[in-house]
């Protein structure tokens, strides 16, 4: 499958996810948003599982790329990681919808192992990205001693129950963020960067 392809199809099941959620989500629902067949999609993808696999492969991609920060301050890449934790996940305004797609795809992740995989494949980066930050800014001065592992934890807990609170309750992620921050300033003893994101 070329790059096109595989893009297209990616984008549709992301529509699909937001229109008719995980559970009813077919892959004539997601042939239908590609515009193509559901034989032209079985040619690429033998199963709907093996289609999702895919799907979160490409999410955890996406946010990876989302996540490359060059900065040499440990302060930006944190900013960075906050930033696109925060930021909507697509450009389209269905950023509601595909978060509660999104839980779902958790729901299940005790019963699928490719589900519980690709989930624990995303969360470790994540750790791994705000502990090497915090380490780096630890040892460069920037921030106050503090275990960088378990800043880590604390951050992506807090990170996932905000997930859960915004799809379930209601609630502006962007009360999360605050208090994710305020933690970081208080845990760390954060001095603003001097560099600016890019």
């Amino acid at each position: 499958m070329n790059d096109e392809t595989r893009e297209a199809v990616m984008t549709a099941t992301h529509r699909a996810l937001c229109t008719h959620g995980f559970a009813d989500l077919t892959t004539q629902r997601i042939a239908d948003e590609w515009g193509k067949s559901k034989a032209a999609l079985h040619y690429h993808y033998d199963t709907k599982e093996e289609l999702l696999r895919t799907f979160l492969d490409h999410l955890l991609a996406k946010f990876e790329s989302r996540l490359a920060c060059e900065s040499a301050d440990p302060r930006v890449r944190l900013d960075t990681f906050v930033d696109a934790v925060f930021a909507p996940v697509e450009a389209d305004d269905d950023s509601r919808e595909f978060a509660v797609a999104l839980l779902e795809i958790k729901a299940q992740a005790p019963y699928s192992e490719t589900y519980r995989d690709r989930l624990a494949a995303l969360d470790e980066r994540m750790r791994e990205t705000v502990a090497g930050a915090v380490r780096d800014g630890i040892e460069a001065g920037h921030f106050r001693h503090a275990d960088p592992d378990d800043v880590a934890r604390f951050v992506v807990t807090a990170i996932n129950g905000a997930h859960v609170r915004e799809v379930a309750l209601d609630e502006s992620p962007s009360e999360a963020r605050r208090l994710i921050e305020g933690y970081l300033d208080d845990a760390l003893g954060r001095d603003p960067a001097t560099e600016v994101p890019a």
